[in-house]
């Protein structure tokens, strides 16, 4: 028996009055995190300043570095002087953020901790304890560019998070909010033994969204008869198809972002055409936020339905080792060595970011341990499309407009399915 963190998420519909309140918490949250992180940039400049000063007397850097004295604050110190600081406008009307009271207290201690993380990562990324593209400094978060959220926690033993039947979640400082489908899987895990953390709020398009974190106690899953038998499947993801699997099935690509393409340029022209500042302009951001809104969430329920259909009715599901990060570079060059074919390539990576093939791999990666399967993953250079599955021959060329694989064994095949035939036996499942 182990615990897994899981997370529900409803669609929420609230009233006019909580439609005012979740703004006001969206805000307060986000100048909680820009009131943190203006305090760390403070404490980081006196130490970068007291580092120049020691440099100038002829102490070598990385020493200045070590003896610099001045400590980046974390939310603890931060919250503790805010406390102090703090007024309030139902005593006095004077003061440092005198509306606090007006929204709940964990919205501040959240926006806190993200601060932290947000620092934290950006230190890693400097010193190489970070995978991944390097993180740039910590910038503010502006309003009608980030993204309204907030979280909300409570006490797990006299909790005040919980669902109120099956169409309605309470929350403290909010009250009773209703959702717009049914919140009978979190009601059946409490039952099960399930234990609220915490809720996230966020705003997208023009809806609102509330992910409720619960810890619920789980148990090893072991493959179905059904998945033992149906084995292996290879998958090799594609622009042309979204996934072709070994099986010979073709999962074509909807192109959610292409489909939407006319009418989010109109809006985007629209919106141009509007002046900074104005209740038109607001008009028109929300009617692209919403578009962009709409596709994101077509996509997520592609990816959704594609990835637990996989996890549940194979055994191993074997995709690619893909450099996505890689794929989707500029072609953009340098003033010295411009680039070629640009917008071509811009437009492909336009279609291969629609399909999302990182996010692809996250989902298969929990699902499969969710439903007893498991995940395998082929090295990223190994020539899947070029290679012949049946026989193992190697061909130097293989142009992309060769979309049917023929080799001299007498093998013709969908290119793409041979691909996904050579993934499924090549790939070795990833140890958790």
């Amino acid at each position: 028996m182990t615990e897994t963190m899981k997370a529900y998420r409803f669609t929420l519909d609230p009233t006019a009055d909580q439609l005012k309140r979740l703004a006001e918490h969206a805000g307060a949250s986000r100048w909680a995190f820009n009131h943190a992180l203006e305090v760390k940039k403070e404490a980081h400049r006196r130490w970068r300043l007291q580092v120049d000063e020691l440099v100038t007397l002829g102490v070598p850097e990385k020493k200045a570095r070590r003896e610099a004295s001045v400590r980046v604050p974390f939310k603890r110190e931060i919250q503790k002087v805010w406390n102090r600081i703090k007024s309030d406008d139902r005593y006095d009307g004077d003061g440092y953020a005198p509306w606090w009271h007006t929204v709940s207290t964990y919205a501040f201690q959240s926006a806190f901790d993200d601060a932290d993380r947000a620092w934290k990562n950006w230190i890693d990324s400097l010193t190489g304890k970070r995978a991944g593209r390097k993180m740039g400094y910590p910038k503010r978060k502006r309003k009608y560019r980030s993204r309204d959220s907030f979280r909300i926690h409570h006490d797990v033993k006299k909790p005040t998070i919980r669902p109120d039947g099956y169409r309605r979640l309470t929350i403290p400082r909010l009250g009773s909010l209703r959702v717009h489908d049914s919140a009978k899987r979190l009601v059946r895990a409490i039952a099960r033994g399930a234990v609220v953390q915490s809720v996230t709020i966020a705003r997208g398009g023009d809806r609102w969204y509330a992910s409720v974190l619960v810890k619920t106690p789980t148990i090893e899953a072991a493959p179905t008869r059904s998945q033992r038998e149906a084995g292996t499947v290879g998958v090799d993801l594609g622009v042309k198809c979204a996934a072709a699997l070994s099986t010979g099935e073709i999962v074509e690509n909807p192109r959610h972002l292409a489909s939407a393409d006319r009418r989010l340029k109109r809006a985007q022209r629209a919106l141009s055409r509007t002046e900074k500042g104005s209740n038109r302009r607001k008009k028109a951001a929300r009617r692209v936020g919403r578009i962009h809104h709409e596709v994101a969430k077509k996509r997520s329920g592609f990816l959704h339905g594609l990835t637990k259909r996989l996890a549940t009715e194979w055994e191993t599901v074997a995709i690619e080792d893909l450099n996505v990060a890689g794929m989707t570079s500029s072609a953009r060059g340098t003033v010295e060595k411009p680039g070629r074919k640009v917008r071509q390539k811009a437009g492909l990576n336009r279609a291969i970011l629609d399909v999302s093939f990182g996010e692809f791999r996250r989902q298969l990666q929990y699902k499969t341990s969710w439903y007893g399967s498991q995940l395998a993953v082929c090295d990223r250079w190994f020539p899947s499309s070029k290679t012949c599955s049946s026989c193992g021959a190697v061909k130097t060329k293989l142009s992309l407009d060769e979309r049917v694989f023929r080799c001299q064994c007498g093998v013709e095949l969908d290119r793409d399915v041979n691909a996904a035939r050579n993934i499924a036996a090549v790939a070795v499942p990833v140890k958790d």
